[in-house]
């Protein structure tokens, strides 16, 4: 365990799968926490949840993809945890199975708008504050995808590059001011609302789902949401203070570099 005793939290599509693991693992590394999502249902109920644990959360409706929804959340967390959030984990994002020759411009322009503008808006909205303080961490979950190119998945492996590349950039950009910008990659992930609509579209497209793909995985199994945010925790405590503009593999080796 870390110690994160005081510390606030943001996390983005925190309604379930691997955004609602890493909420529950800094609620349990004591952290007070905020849980952003556009679902409500799911929302409230993992906000229910860990209030019955007895845990400082709150939620916030809103789409990232709005920068204004994002500014007046934002606005209502800080409200809520009593000042601007020290961590904010990037972790929204949508998933399309579809190559350049099946894909629209409608659905590829929604996987940007929520997977990269949706961080940009985020970070666009919560660095000024963290650079007041002089301190901030922020953490984008990214994917595998985002450092090889992958059949049937366009818009997804795009954004994913972009988002290693925003990491990178703000990493050198907010260094001097305190902050640290590092990544997640994900690699395989089971038990995930994204895993069920990825096997399911991969299937209709003659493609195996990723239970039939485990033997390609050196460890053996698929990841688990929790994988996630173990690396998360991590690189938000102080064993990662040396570390920034990084992108970390958590793929049980599938992908390594």
């Amino acid at each position: 365990m870390y110690e994160f005793s005081g510390k606030t939290v943001v996390v983005t599509g925190a309604a379930h799968g691997i955004g609602k693991a890493i909420a529950q693992r800094m609620v349990r590394e004591g952290c007070a926490v905020a849980l952003w999502d556009h679902d409500t249902s799911s929302l409230y109920a993992t906000v229910d949840e860990l209030q019955r644990a007895r845990a400082r959360v709150s939620a916030h409706h809103v789409d990232v993809s709005d920068l204004d929804a994002v500014k007046d959340a934002l606005q209502d967390t800080i409200g809520a945890l009593g000042g601007v959030p020290d961590i904010f984990v990037n972790n929204a994002g949508i998933g399309q199975v579809a190559s350049i020759l099946d894909a629209t411009p409608q659905d590829f322009d929604r996987t940007i708008q929520v997977n990269v503008r949706g961080a940009f808006n985020c970070c666009h909205a919560v660095v000024p504050g963290m650079i007041e303080r002089n301190n901030g961490i922020i953490i984008n979950v990214a994917s595998w995808f985002g450092k090889s190119g992958r059949p049937m998945s366009l818009a997804y492996c795009a954004s994913k590059f972009a988002l290693i590349g925003m990491t990178q950039s703000m990493a050198l950009d907010l260094a001097k001011h305190g902050i640290r910008v590092n990544a997640v990659c994900p690699g395989t992930i089971t038990n995930t609302r994204m895993r069920d609509e990825a096997d399911a579209a991969a299937v209709a497209n003659g493609l195996p789902p990723a239970s039939e793909r485990v033997h390609l995985i050196p460890l053996g199994r698929l990841g688990q949401p929790e994988d996630i945010a173990k690396a998360v925790a991590f690189l938000a405590s102080d064993e990662a203070s040396y570390m920034t503009g990084q992108s970390i593999n958590v793929t049980g080796g599938l992908w390594m570099n």
